[in-house]
């Protein structure tokens, strides 16, 4: 038992805490059972076998001398009796446990040379044991007072992480008066150490008796440990409706420090213990008893890339469901299950449902990313279902986030610097963009946003990382997030009498960003509205009977996001030959429409069609492959890709009026007419009413439109401002 107290992580009570009252036979019996506690953790890294003759333990072992991963199903299996201890007394059985591995891996290791030349055991070194299980996490809110120092496993979302700090395992104390030197050992976490308050120096004759609290510590001879805390939040889909989400803190050490970096979503096995607060109100007051809980963890799971929630396990029953729905027409199928309760609007459907499988992300060998996200925007009237997309979407990503833009800001959507009200330094905090790495992110209202807050999602929907340079902190983190984005034209209404660009009125840097771009128009045909209304009073009269039925319709909507999920894991597909010869003569096809478009009317087009376009019709078809679970992206699904295309984005750029196309001779004259009108009117710096001016001139038998139309252009040549949500004109010299 040499090396007993190596590594040093014993509390200065260990043996009574175990066994016994504190009497001889009690401690005895207490250092008898975890001296076989000791050999039996022994004899399971030694000779657990997960097959014949692999010793798994054994070997990672000696291949990596620092760690150990030890799964508790495998310990179960071995001897439930230690699973059972670990469980209820963490803190005191693990460190048995590394103790155990020290010694293992000493003796595995040969024999060196001593001082007297004869070979000697290896002194024991430290090894870190890190848990892992496969039981079910439990939730934040279910811990209380009866999970105190037992072994649990939660998940959540990392949301910041502190600097590593060194932390004392034993420390040397010192006294005064008589240079006695003592050794303290410190409680693991974030525990202190309990120094005695006397010296057991007994004076001589003649020399003064030693004072009370005599110790000074030696700090160059005490032993240190990394440690570093996280913050974690819960889920957002665990998070009651109109609930604030609880965070817990997490205490990491040794070779779990800087592994993590905020946003990360994790599933940590680990001892729930409780710590006194220094600084905060309940540690004077008179709430003497009162502590606040945190969790020293001792096992990270990280959950994997593709899907957020750890290895999704699909049994074989619902592996086979989804091949056989993939066989039989599964993109039509699948655009019917979205948004049922919205009549029309198929293209958007198809959009969305590109959008919730997305593409394939491409690393290329000199380290350039791909993204393989498609972001979506939705423009046009109010009351055309815009925001219902965004509520379906949110329910059925796999991971999603909901902002609106007025009540968002930069910060909020990419990560802010905070400064922690306790150790006075700066950590970060993710933003929405951040937390659905891996999912989707809706913003509704994306018009009413400032343009400053706009600029910040720039990077994230390009490059897929939010870069970070403040106050001392400089990091990259990830956004690998799809955009659904819905907004309204600058006059609240989609105008027919204005060009694309007044009705669209964002940056070209933000536009070509989206893969589509949908111009959503309330058109009042009677047909049309009839089958509309009927749909909606359906809606409405079917919606109570539907309540009693409602698993029905939960289950439907989550097979649909567990498909989603599995398409996302499974399938990644690449273009074909054939399919990427069509797409190219396509490309070129569409820029030379544009450029002819251009030199007609002599400006540039509202939506820009660059090369992030011809990306947008990759991701397309490979989404609509992965939907159908093929590995390759045919001529169909390209044709399909730039048919949505066309409906989509081509149709924005064309919209609204274009004002020189279809002007004849006769035209042109009136326009010309109207505009001498206008301006003997309207004098250099006066105002008048739009109402009012049109309201003249066609009492003189002028065309409303023809004066609409005059006043666009003279608008578009500087000479005439709008004011007061375009209801007043200024003219300008």
């Amino acid at each position: 038992m040499s090396g007993w107290d190596e590594g040093a992580i014993y509390y200065s009570d260990q043996a009574q805490s175990l066994g016994g009252d504190g009497g001889d036979p009690g401690s005895n019996a207490a250092a008898a059972t975890r001296h076989s506690v000791l050999q039996k953790f022994k004899e399971f890294i030694r000779s657990f076998e997960t097959q014949k003759n692999v010793f798994s333990y054994r070997e990672s072992l000696l291949h990596n001398p620092k760690y150990l991963l030890v799964d508790i199903e495998d310990l179960d299996s071995f001897d439930a009796d230690l699973v059972a201890k670990l469980r209820s007394a963490p803190s005191d059985y693990l460190p048995l446990f590394e103790n155990a591995a020290g010694q293992v891996l000493a003796n595995l290791k040969t024999k060196v040379p001593g001082n007297e030349g004869k070979l000697e055991e290896r002194v024991p070194e430290d090894v870190q044991i890190l848990l892992t299980s496969k039981e079910d996490p439990a939730s934040m809110r279910q811990l209380g007072a009866q999970c105190i120092s037992k072994l649990i496993k939660v998940s959540g979302i990392t949301i910041a992480a502190s600097r590593v700090k060194a932390k004392a395992t034993y420390v040397i104390v010192m006294c005064k008066n008589c240079k006695n030197v003592q050794r303290v050992p410190c409680r693991p976490g974030l525990g202190g150490a309990v120094v005695p308050r006397t010296c057991n120096h007994i004076p001589q004759p003649g020399e003064e008796p030693c004072p009370l609290d005599p110790w000074v510590v030696v700090p160059d001879k005490s032993k240190y440990v990394d440690q570093q805390t996280l913050k974690l939040q819960e889920n957002p889909e665990d998070v009651p409706t109109g609930e604030l989400p609880r965070n817990m803190l997490l205490s990491v050490d040794r070779h779990l420090v800087q592994t993590i970096v905020p946003g990360t979503r994790l599933t940590i096995m680990g001892i729930y213990s409780i710590y006194q607060a220094s600084n905060s109100a309940t540690s004077h007051k008179g709430a003497v008893a009162v502590r606040q809980p945190y969790i020293r963890v001792v096992g990270i799971e990280e959950a994997t890339d593709a899907n957020s929630r750890g290895p999704a396990a699909f049994t074989q029953d619902e592996i086979e469901e989804f091949k056989k729905f993939a066989s039989e027409d599964a993109y039509k199928n699948i655009c019917s299950k979205i948004a049922p309760s919205i009549f029309g609007h198929e293209d958007v459907k198809k959009a969305v449902a590109c959008l919730l499988f997305g593409g394939s992300r491409k690393h290329l060998p000199d380290g350039v990313k791909l993204r393989g996200d498609i972001n979506v925007l939705l423009l046009g009237d109010p009351s055309t279902a815009k925001s219902q997309f965004l509520k379906f979407v949110e329910k059925t990503a796999p991971v999603a986030v909901y902002t609106s833009g007025k009540g968002s800001s930069a910060a909020g959507l990419t990560a802010s610097v905070i400064r922690d009200s306790s150790s006075r330094e700066f950590y970060l905090e993710g933003g929405a963009m951040v937390l659905a790495d891996g999912g989707v992110v809706c913003i509704d209202e994306f018009d009413k946003m400032r343009s400053e807050d706009r600029v910040a999602i720039h990077e994230a929907m390009e490059q897929q990382t939010i870069s970070i340079a403040k106050a001392g902190i400089t990091t990259v983190l990830n956004s690998r997030t799809s955009v659904l984005a819905a907004a309204n034209p600058p006059s609240g209404r989609y105008d027919d009498l204005k060009t694309a660009q007044d009705n669209i009125d964002l940056q070209t840097t933000i536009l070509s960003r989206f893969d589509l771009i949908f111009i959503v128009k309330d058109i009042r045909m009677y047909s049309q509205d009839k089958i509309i209304a009927s749909h909606i009073i359906k809606v409405h009269a079917s919606a109570g009977a539907a309540l009693g039925d409602g698993r029905v319709v939960s289950k439907e909507e989550n097979w649909l996001k567990r498909y989603i999920q599995y398409c996302r894991t499974v399938c990644h597909p690449r273009l074909s030959e054939t399919a990427s010869r069509e797409l190219q003569s396509n490309y070129v096809k569409i820029r030379q429409d544009m450029r002819q478009l251009a030199n007609e009317t002599g400006e540039a087009a509202a939506v820009p069609i660059t090369v992030r376009q011809l990306e947008a019709i990759v991701r397309l078809s490979e989404a609509l492959a992965k939907m159908q679970l093929r590995h390759e992206a045919t001529e169909e699904h390209v044709r399909e890709a730039i048919r949505l295309f066309n409906a989509a984005t081509m149709d924005a750029a064309k919209s609204g009026i274009q004002q020189q196309v279809n002007l004849t001779g006769e035209m042109a004259n009136e326009v010309k007419q109207a505009e001498t009108q206008i301006r003997r009117r309207v004098g250099i710096g006066n105002h008048i009413s739009e109402r009012k001016l049109i309201d003249e001139l066609t009492r003189m038998g002028m065309n409303e439109s023809i004066v609409r139309r005059a006043l666009i252009i003279m608008h578009q040549r500087d000479e005439v401002e709008y004011k007061r949500e375009r209801r007043v004109i200024l003219r300008k010299a």
